[in-house]
């Protein structure tokens, strides 16, 4: 099994890549593509390629290393914030400027390069701008729109697909031992975002909070309901965020204590509050994110909804997201037009906006949005 493996549906991604490791370099690349698509298992992946003897074997040393995250010479750094800020890249600028520690490359991956703050975007734009000879900078965005101009003029474009449904569900039953109909109907639902899948595989309480938000569209018949739909969906991501950052919190506060002594020696040294004031506010930063994230992810199931109506009002003959709800998608395409539910899809994105661009509250967002794709009486 070699690094490139896990790449769904990216074949002319990784042929690219692979020419790339035998000669074909540049110092600077840009890995873009919607949610789910792969970029920073791309980006690691092609780092482990370019560390390997062998091109990416996937088997040796070198390449185990990259994955596990214990390479001297690949440094991945990723973001539980909401942005990443200038000291922290000053730092990556710092490692840039040196030697390899082995005998191939220096490589640092960027996930979430959008993300960035301008500070942060102006100190990395100036180590890219001057690169030394064995550096090598992979950072990753959805699209290019979302870095600085002379960021991306100044790196090397890849571009992944949203990987195919079928792509998707022959991953999971290979790789997960999820049985075909399971692993379709989570290809299907996660729209090629590839992480999401093996959730809705995997964990039934996902698969139920998902399908609980797809039913809200054809309900939402009155302001209580909209106003009923929007704190539903707010709790449930809430909840779900709650889950995945509560024992990560847990677990650092055991580690902070233990690296203070507080367990061993039952007192708090001076040193103790500052790190816990640092560690809590850094804890309540992650878990917005993470809020943010999934009311995201229910908004795009939302988008779901409308795009089937709109197929089945266009007679495209497309595959249903949502099939399994096929009879409130009928009963949807029957009370609405192609054109309302336009505007629907689009109200969706704006409210997206609203929250991710504009720091506008959830809660404030989803409620605007549920009375705006309010149903005609």
């Amino acid at each position: 099994m070699t690094v490139w493996d896990d790449l769904v549906g990216q074949s002319v991604v990784v042929e690219r890549l692979k020419r790339a490791v035998a000669g074909d370099m540049t110092h600077a690349w840009l890995f873009t593509g919607p949610p789910g698509s792969g970029r920073s298992n791309a980006a690691v992946a092609f780092a482990a390629a370019l560390q390997c003897e062998n091109g990416g074997c996937g088997q040796c040393p070198s390449c185990h290393n990259v994955k596990v995250g214990s390479h001297p010479d690949v440094r991945v750094t990723r973001t539980e914030k909401l942005s990443i800020g200038v000291e922290e890249v000053r730092g990556l600028v710092r490692t840039a400027a040196l030697a390899p520690a082995g005998s191939r490359w220096q490589v640092l991956v960027v996930e979430d390069a959008d993300r960035l703050t301008e500070q942060a975007a102006n100190a990395l734009l100036k180590a890219i701008e001057e690169p030394t000879d064995r550096t090598v900078w992979l950072l990753c965005a959805p699209t290019v729109e979302d870095v600085l101009p002379t960021i991306r003029s100044r790196t090397r474009l890849v571009v992944l697909a949203t990987p195919g449904s079928s792509e998707v569900a022959d991953y999971l039953v290979r790789n997960d031992g999820v049985d075909q109909q399971t692993a379709l109907h989570a290809a299907r639902a996660s729209q090629g975002h590839i992480g999401r899948a093996r959730a809705l595989a995997r964990e039934e309480d996902t698969r139920n909070r998902r399908r609980e938000v797809v039913r809200f569209p054809v309900g939402l018949t009155s302001l209580r309901a909209c106003m009923n739909a929007a704190s539903t969906l707010h709790d449930l991501a809430k909840a779900e965020a709650d889950a995945i950052t509560g024992a990560h919190d847990a677990r650092e506060k055991e580690e902070l204590d233990r690296a203070y002594g507080v367990v061993e020696r039952g007192r708090r040294p001076r040193e103790y509050a500052p790190a816990l004031r640092a560690m809590e506010q850094s804890q309540k930063t992650r878990a917005k994110r993470r809020h943010l994230d999934v009311v995201d992810r229910g908004l795009m199931d939302l988008v779901s909804v409308y795009r089937d109506a709109l197929t089945l009002q266009l007679g495209t003959g497309a595959e249903l997201v949502n099939e399994e709800i096929r009879a409130d998608l009928d009963k949807l395409a029957g009370l609405t037009t192609a054109e309302q539910n336009l505007r629907r899809i689009d109200a969706v994105f704006e409210a997206r906006e609203q929250m991710l661009e504009f720091n506008v509250p959830p809660m404030l967002a989803l409620e605007s949005l549920m009375t705006a794709l309010r149903l005609a009486d």
